[in-house]
């Protein structure tokens, strides 16, 4: 079992975190998603979380190997015992010193315990294998919300631009109406509402700069660089049909989805861990050796023994039957998780790709209504500007245009998500 495990750099767990950020992130650099992508995979502190817990399950293995080797103790000890005696008076008349000294060295060595340690071993390999799994599932929610705060800032920017754009055609239709409003050809109130229209346009042009700044702090949140020094994004926020079937979607998120595939070896875990149980049915041979000095004075005596223990469970209340039992049961839960886990994905692909669907069938409508909006706010404008036309109805074709761009803008958003989303859901990048 394979899997992408970023190479997480020893340096950048150690310097501080401000450093870390002006490292990654050059100050007015130009980042594409695939850099985002590799910021975050590389020290985003989930990713080093998951790092971390796979270290600590492979150590778990070199535990349940000990069992393998001999274990050996070295002990020394040195102790001294005052005898006294007492006449019957309760007066002491004399005491004797004892000394008495003693070092040893003793080995154990597991013969034969019926595959008890195998089984450890066996047990630990999953757990390590899973935790694999959990990483890549981690990585693969850590791309999703790149992804989907990347394209936010691409989505904030362009909206900005629209409000922008909005305020450049209140100003000029503001001139208009001041000009007309001199020469007598247009009343107060064009002039009073096209600077009412101006100051909406710039309050919405406040909020679409604190949207962007928002979107950038997300966008930094997610690749684990909160104070990263100011950077430009690429955009690539543009339609491209994402070709996929429905049912080759699911197969393959059925093949690719990492936390499935956890569950399915934390399934053979539980298997194994049943196995284990039941070999507290089984006896345990040991083989045993010391050799050891000891005595009341120098030189000690010198002294050894060898032998072999065989431990056979007569009776243990009940405990190895319970503990199958438990272990069964366990195995009961993952199974049903694992179908749980099944119908999760189905449905989470599902939903992703009605979803593409659904954004892909409205991006030609958004577009369109952008060209009907733009011919009606030419008509309305050229109405007004030869004399004939009324304020309000530049006002209405300027907010027409204006929403119908931010449409198109969440239209396509809304598809790189989805799209961003169904990869998530079947579990490839």
């Amino acid at each position: 079992m394979k899997h992408f495990i970023p190479i997480i750099v020893v340096l950048l767990l150690i310097m501080p975190f401000k450093v870390r950020a002006e490292e990654i992130i050059k100050k007015g650099e130009s980042l594409n998603l695939e850099r985002c992508v590799e910021i975050a995979l590389k020290i985003h502190p989930n990713i080093i979380a998951a790092k971390n817990t796979i270290n600590a399950n492979e150590s778990r293995i070199g535990q349940s190997k000990a069992n393998y080797y001999p274990q050996i103790d070295w002990t020394s000890s040195a102790s001294r015992t005052s005898v006294g005696t007492r006449t019957s008076f309760g007066l002491k008349t004399s005491s004797v010193i004892f000394n008495s000294y003693s070092t040893s060295a003793a080995l154990n060595q597991n013969i034969y315990d019926f595959g008890k340690t195998a089984a450890q071993v066996k047990i630990q390999r999953l757990n390590y294998d899973s935790s694999l799994s959990d990483v890549e599932n981690t990585s693969e929610q850590i791309i999703l919300n790149v992804k989907q705060t990347y394209y936010g800032v691409l989505q904030a920017k362009r909206s900005r631009d629209v409000s922008a754009e909005t305020v450049k055609q209140f100003e000029q239709h503001l001139e208009q109406a001041k000009g007309f409003y001199e020469v007598g050809t247009k009343p107060k109130f064009d002039v009073t509402k096209a600077e009412v229209d101006l100051s909406n346009s710039k309050l919405n042009m406040i909020r679409a700069e604190n949207a962007v700044r928002i979107a950038v702090a997300s966008l930094n949140n997610a690749m684990g660089v909160p104070d990263a020094p100011g950077y430009e994004v690429e955009d690539n926020l543009s339609f491209k049909k994402y070709e996929m079937k429905f049912d080759d979607a699911v197969s393959k998120a059925y093949q690719n989805r990492p936390d499935l595939k956890s569950i399915i070896v934390k399934k053979q875990v539980a298997e194994s861990s049943v196995e284990l149980a039941k070999k507290g049915y089984f006896p345990v041979l040991t083989g045993t050796a010391g050799y050891d000095y000891a005595g009341n004075t120098f030189p000690l005596e010198r002294g050894w023994n060898i032998g072999a223990t065989f431990s056979f469970p007569v009776f243990n209340g009940f405990l190895t039957k319970y503990q199958v039992e438990e272990a069964k049961e366990n195995l009961n839960v993952l199974r049903a998780n694992e179908e749980s886990l099944r119908q999760s994905v189905f449905l989470e692909v599902q939903q992703a790709y009605l979803n593409l669907k659904e954004a892909e069938d409205s991006i030609p409508t958004a577009e369109l209504t952008v060209q009907q909006a733009q011919e009606n706010f030419e008509i309305a404008n050229g109405r007004y500007a030869a004399g004939v036309g009324n304020p309000i109805e530049v006002t209405d074709a300027e907010v027409l245009l204006s929403n119908a761009k931010l449409s198109y803008i969440q239209a396509l958003y809304n598809y790189k998500v989805s799209q961003a989303s169904l990869e998530k859901a079947m579990g490839i990048r």
